[in-house]
């Protein structure tokens, strides 16, 4: 063998280095939350992908009367009746109206399947846990209640888990006859 190709042992040991880094990485992002980040207003949110079922174009929605201001209406996905939650009108958050660019994303968790407006997506990432800051102190209210953490560059981690299990969120008025 020539001196300029490496051989089969150095081949493998290359191989398994590079194994061996990868496997690093990956107990690095062990203990972290796979994340949908989402704008809404000028603010950036996320939530766990474990609870999103599918994301959807905004398209035909249909307003529901006498319900709080934050359910939007309702959308049928692909067979589905699903109402929709608009958590700009939920955080008080300033809405300029609906675009081509609003998506809707169907998420599912503690026996409800609803779906959030979001006015885009921006991105899928991993973030970890135990990277996340407790608050910001300009986060009051019900923001402040349904938040999971903040990461370091100012993405606001939502609780879904906790947002999907509140009954104030749960509409149920009966129709007397």
């Amino acid at each position: 063998m020539n001196g300029s190709s490496p051989s089969p042992k150095e081949i493998l040991r290359q191989r398994a280095q590079a194994l061996a880094g990868n496997r690093e990485q990956r107990e690095e992002t062990r203990g972290g939350l796979d994340l949908i980040e989402f704008a809404l207003a000028p603010e950036r949110y996320a939530i766990e992908s474990r609870y999103v079922r599918e994301i959807c174009p905004f398209k035909e929605l249909t307003p529901l009367p006498c319900t709080p201001p934050f359910i939007l209406g309702i959308v049928n996905i692909r067979g589905r009746i699903l109402p929709v939650l608009d958590l700009k009108r939920l955080f008080g958050l300033p809405a300029k109206g609906i675009t081509d660019l609003h998506r809707i994303v169907v998420v599912q968790g503690h026996g409800l399947e609803l779906g959030l407006l979001a006015d885009v997506i921006v991105a899928l990432r991993t973030v970890r846990e135990d990277s996340l800051q407790a608050t910001l102190p300009t986060l009051t209210g019900i923001r402040a209640d349904y938040l999971r953490g903040i990461t370091a560059d100012r993405l606001v981690v939502l609780d879904l888990g906790r947002i999907l299990s509140d009954p104030a969120l749960v509409v149920h008025e009966e129709v007397q006859t």
